[in-house]
């Protein structure tokens, strides 16, 4: 049974679903460096919109996984899929054998480098539907959504996966598991493309007004990620531009992680959102147009923030 586990990139993400499976009676343990003193002493406190305003104390706060003494059932990675971060050396230290690794990361093409490190142990990777900022240390906002979708990546839905799903949805937060995680990672990725990078290219534009602004450019780099998905054999749903963009109509203002991210000087995700999307594209012989321009123009302008 899932009991004891351990979140490594306990940030707004991380501290968020570490503290609904808390809440659910895990024995849950995190490694938090940006905010590691507040949380060591106070916790986290969540305010949520739709479950309301409660306290996470962890049974154990460290700055590095190596801290870690015990043996997590699973562990959580919640750190953004960045360059230059080798995810593999930031978890080695607390994965045991019987540890199932969680990935609830941003992205496609990810597992990759955590299936080639841990070879032996089970990879589940998750997806995370939610509008959670940071607003202060050991600070957290829920403001929409929440859905989790979590899928085995070595074989069919697992007994670690349900019992994952059980105590998220113990804790009040939908969580569905997927036979086909990849597939929805695309998803995941269709909305992801354009609203990640137009938050930092426009200069902080809520996701609102980039698509009162600029609906058809939205909907274009939407239908290159589909096609590319399509060409990688897994088509996604009919309407699911459609949907996206009519969800999105009715979130409230929300800055995405990305434009956070910029704005507090962070590396981007740029390469696992867009540049993985754009290089698999390549290799299947799709042309994405739009995709490729907006991936471009992020790269340009994270050269310019590192020449100034």
């Amino acid at each position: 049974m899932v009991k004891k586990i351990l979140v490594v990139g306990a940030g707004a993400i991380g501290g968020f679903y570490g503290a609904l499976l808390a809440k659910a009676g895990a024995d849950v343990a995190v490694v938090c460096r940006s905010d590691y003193d507040t949380v060591k002493l106070n916790g986290f406190t969540i305010h949520s919109q739709d479950l309301g305003t409660w306290r996470f104390a962890p049974a154990g706060v460290f700055r590095h996984a190596s801290e870690f003494r015990e043996e997590a059932d699973c562990l959580l990675l919640c750190t953004k899929v960045i360059p230059n971060l080798d995810r593999a050396a930031l978890i080695r230290e607390a994965v045991s054998p019987k540890t199932a690794i969680v990935l609830i990361q941003n992205g496609v093409d990810i597992e990759r480098e955590i299936q080639e490190a841990f070879p032996d142990n089970e990879l589940i990777s998750g997806l995370a539907f939610i509008c959670c900022n940071r607003i202060g240390p050991g600070r957290l906002a829920h403001l929409a959504y929440g859905r989790l979708t979590l899928g085995s990546v070595n074989g069919p839905v697992s007994t670690k996966t349900r019992e994952l799903n059980d105590l998220f949805g113990r804790a009040g937060i939908e969580c569905l598991a997927s036979a086909d995680v990849v597939t929805e990672r695309w998803k995941k990725c269709v909305w992801n493309a354009p609203f990640n990078p137009l938050s930092v290219l426009s200069g902080g534009l809520p996701t609102s007004a980039i698509l009162a602004s600029q609906e058809p450019f939205v909907r274009h780099i939407m239908e290159d990620v589909c096609r590319i998905a399509a060409a990688l054999g897994h088509p996604l749903p009919e309407r699911i531009v459609d949907n996206h963009i009519d969800s999105t109509r009715t979130m409230p203002a929300y800055k995405t992680s990305m434009l956070i991210d910029y704005e507090q000087g962070r590396p981007l995700e740029t390469e696992a959102i867009l540049g993985n999307a754009l290089r698999a594209g390549r290799r299947a012989g799709v042309a994405a147009p739009y995709l490729e321009s907006i991936y471009a123009l992020m790269k340009l302008r994270e050269l310019q923030r590192a020449l100034s």
